[in-house]
């Protein structure tokens, strides 16, 4: 069942919450939608958690960011043409990068999911005249790392972010594709029929569809009819099947050879449109680079020309050692490449294929000016099977959908962030929980999926509503977070104590606040957390630190500054979770960590795969927590000795004995039960 959206949601960083964060509150740029189903107990039946059930008033998070594009963007596709970014469609293929050693490599990717927002513009000006609008929450690569468009050094927004002088990487602005004039079409024709179709009687013969229907396309505007395509030579292991075509009348002939007289003043559409007909008869691309091959010296003449026409440079070169046939090369590199294929826009596909090669900049990509537009505008983003698309010529980034966010047939990657799920009768379905005689009286963990102290908890109130109906059944309660909001419920957790079991676990993987601002952009500072554990231990509550997710090579090292705090803040129990990678959650850490630590991201990725037999993560139980090797062994090994010395509990919550407890309340005119 799909959730329902509703109608102006609720700020989710309202004054009651702000209060209990430092720095300045972002931008609250998100939807809500209400879940109506009857369920609100969850069952765990993973062996690694520690719990069997779980209360979720929220799915998804307000802890991270948007990120949107203009839709008039042209992003550039798996064949090498562009589409307006509004325009592109789930399942379309475009190019995005992927690394391979040293070097970033375009590599082709599926679109997974499209969206549209309202957000602030900014336009981002290049030095070669690129142009870019954009949300000030996107993200471009640079030449240091990935950067959002606006931010701060100080305050909630600090993050990377860019300025004048950041070098982005990609190819540079990309050139408009007119739409095909009369003289285009006679050009195509011109450079495509005199190369394949000039033997007699007249027959058209190529490899490729494309370029064979595009002809026969451009002929039937001139009133030459033309058959359908038929065999002329079968596929063989090495080759590939030849088509071709024939005018239906004899009389016809004369008419092409009309269309394909050489101009006396040739526009400069019919040298486009020669330039796309040539290339797709004879021209090729590979190993980076684009030639165009004739023993016609008019031929290779008029290419040439109209290449000097549209501003190309390019180079005759001589027959080669054995071949008859003399090469114009188009020189200039990947960009001049592209900006061929935009301009002069050639039929094939296959041959333009840049799969594989290397980002080198050529292009002045250096940011001149980053300009708010004042105004909200639509804009668009996808996600990609990479993470990153190209935007007018340079890297952007997109983000991934939280795998349980794809559950509620949410697909996109801010969805998580932006797109927050409640259960607005959360307190009433547990109450009708509790109610029914199958319950127990099992302990219940908030929440089992996102924070349930998360920023809209400070106007819905589910969590402590949930708490309330959990004091009133004396049912045993462990809660999880890392939001200083768990502070304006010590007087329910506190008479809850007095009943049953509470623990309260707070979440505290860092301890040097630079690290966790990185990691954690949204979420207060481990210190300040840490205030959090000394707050509740004065009121009594049994309270104690999850260092998760441990991040090998960035969190393990501040395990003993974290814990030695802890105890001294009045903790009586501290756990530790090793970091989880599953699904489409791998790819969102991994950009993250390129993006705020790039000097480190290497060395942390090495290191988690150390701790996951070679890869990024393992879904098997007893090693999604703890991993496994050398290292895993060293982190495990150095959290217990540490908790030991400093007398903290290490006892999980499935050990413990909760159900003892439980018990309904009398309520006046109710029927009394028999035992």
């Amino acid at each position: 069942m799909r959730p329902l959206p509703i109608a102006n949601p609720p700020n989710p960083w309202a004054s009651t919450e702000v209060r209990y964060m430092e720095g300045e509150a972002p931008h609250a740029d998100l939807q809500v939608f209400e879940d109506h189903t009857r369920q609100i107990l969850s069952k765990n039946d993973s062996p690694d958690v520690g719990f069997t059930w779980s209360v979720n008033p929220y799915r998804g998070c307000f802890h991270a960011c948007a990120y949107c594009l203009d839709g008039d963007t042209p992003i550039l596709l798996g064949d090498a043409t562009t589409r307006s970014l509004r325009a592109l469609k789930v399942g379309d293929t475009v190019y995005g990068t992927a690394l391979d050693g040293k070097y970033r490599r375009y590599v082709r990717t599926q679109v997974l999911a499209h969206w549209q927002t309202i957000k602030p513009a900014y336009r981002i000006r290049l030095a070669d005249g690129t142009e870019l609008i954009a949300s000030g929450d996107h993200r471009f690569l640079t030449n240091r790392g990935w950067k959002y468009v606006t931010g701060r050094t100080q305050g909630r927004l600090r993050r990377p972010h860019l300025t004048t002088g950041n070098e982005l990487l990609g190819l540079g602005r990309f050139a408009s594709t007119p739409m095909p004039s009369n003289d285009y079409r006679r050009g195509y024709l011109t450079g495509m029929v005199r190369v394949h179709g000039g033997q007699h009687p007249f027959r058209l013969a190529l490899v490729d569809l494309e370029a064979l229907r595009r002809t026969r396309a451009y002929l039937e505007e001139i009133d030459v009819s033309l058959g359908e395509e038929y065999v002329v030579r079968q596929a063989t292991a090495l080759r590939k099947p030849v088509f071709a075509v024939r005018p239906q009348a004899y009389a016809t002939v004369d008419k092409i050879r009309e269309a394909v007289q050489w101009p006396t003043d040739p526009s400069t559409e019919w040298s486009r449109g020669f330039l796309a007909g040539i290339f797709d008869a004879e021209g090729s691309f590979s190993c980076r680079v684009l030639r165009i091959s004739s023993t016609d010296p008019v031929i290779l003449e008029q290419t040439m020309n109209g290449l000097r026409v549209w501003g190309f440079d390019a180079v005759l070169e001589p027959p080669h050692a054995g071949h008859a046939a003399s090469n114009v090369r188009l020189r200039g590199g990947l960009r001049d490449h592209l900006r061929f294929f935009h301009t002069v826009d050639p039929a094939i596909t296959r041959k333009r294929n840049i799969e594989t090669l290397a980002i080198k900049n050529a292009a002045a990509l250096g940011v001149t000016a980053i300009e708010p537009l004042g105004c909200d505008i639509p804009m668009y983003d996808i996600t990609t099977g990479t993470g990153d698309f190209i935007a007018n010529g340079v890297v952007s980034h997109n983000c991934y959908a939280r795998p349980g966010h794809e559950y509620l047939s949410f697909g996109a990657g801010t969805d998580f962030e932006r797109k927050i799920v409640v259960k607005p009768q959360a307190p009433e379905l547990l109450r009708e929980a509790f109610d029914k005689p199958a319950w127990k009286g099992d302990m219940l963990a908030f929440s089992g999926v996102t924070d349930c102290y998360q920023p809209l908890e400070a106007s819905y109130r589910l969590t402590r509503g949930c708490l309330e109906v959990c004091a009133e059944y004396k049912n045993p309660v462990g809660i999880i977070t890392k939001s200083p909001l768990i502070e304006r419920d010590i007087d329910v957790l506190a008479r809850l104590t007095e009943v049953a079991h509470v623990s309260v676990g707070v979440s505290i993987p860092f301890w040097d606040p630079e690290k966790a601002r990185a990691m954690e952009p949204y979420v207060a500072t481990p210190q300040r957390r840490m205030r959090i554990v000394e707050k509740l231990a004065s009121h009594g509550i049994r309270v104690g630190v999850s260092v998760a997710p441990i991040i090998p090579g960035l969190g393990d090292e501040e395990i003993g500054d974290v814990l030695k705090a802890a105890k001294d803040a009045g903790a009586t129990s501290a756990g530790w979770v090793l970091l989880r990678l599953p699904g489409p959650v791998a790819p969102v850490f991994e950009e993250r960590l390129r993006a705020a630590l790039p000097l480190r991201a290497e060395k942390v990725l090495r290191r988690i795969r150390e701790t996951r037999g070679g890869k990024l993560y393992q879904s098997e139980f007893h090693k999604r927590g703890s991993g496994e090797g050398n290292y895993a062994q060293m982190i495990g090994a150095l959290f217990e000795r540490t908790a030991q010395r400093l007398g903290l509990d290490p006892v999980p919550w499935s050990n413990l004995k909760f159900s003892d407890t439980f018990q309904r309340p009398v309520r006046k005119g109710a029927q009394l039960t028999l035992f």
